[in-house]
């Protein structure tokens, strides 16, 4: 992966924060529906997050794709570790696995099921 600069790139975003969201558009702002909803479920969780807009970078938004070996944005990492898209964002979310998961890593996350 170190031959590849976008990787490269991709790589120390993940690394340099606790939580990445290869997304379009901004989190202020989201571009597309399936954007909005992880948005708002980091937010709902209280969790700060990186958002990198791939529509900014052709080579970021195509590079993500294979970095992950995931076809579709928004792409979610935590701590280096790819989670998933939307819909997994979703249901974990909505099976309160996600609040699990990020305790378990190191978050406070106190949100009941939202169920």
């Amino acid at each position: 992966m170190s031959d590849n600069p976008v990787f490269e790139k991709i790589k120390q975003e993940v690394d340099d924060n606790p939580v990445v969201l290869f997304m379009k558009g901004t989190p202020v702002f989201p571009q597309c529906g399936f954007s909005s909803v992880c948005v708002q479920v980091l937010s709902n969780l209280g969790i700060p997050f990186k958002g990198i807009d791939v529509l900014e970078d052709m080579d970021i938004r195509e590079g993500v794709k294979a970095y992950s070996n995931w076809p579709t944005i928004p792409q979610l990492y935590v701590k280096g570790e790819f989670v998933g898209g939307c819909d997994i964002v979703r249901e974990m979310y909505e099976s309160g696995e996600l609040i699990e998961y990020f305790n378990t890593n190191g978050f406070d996350v106190k949100l009941a099921n939202p169920e």
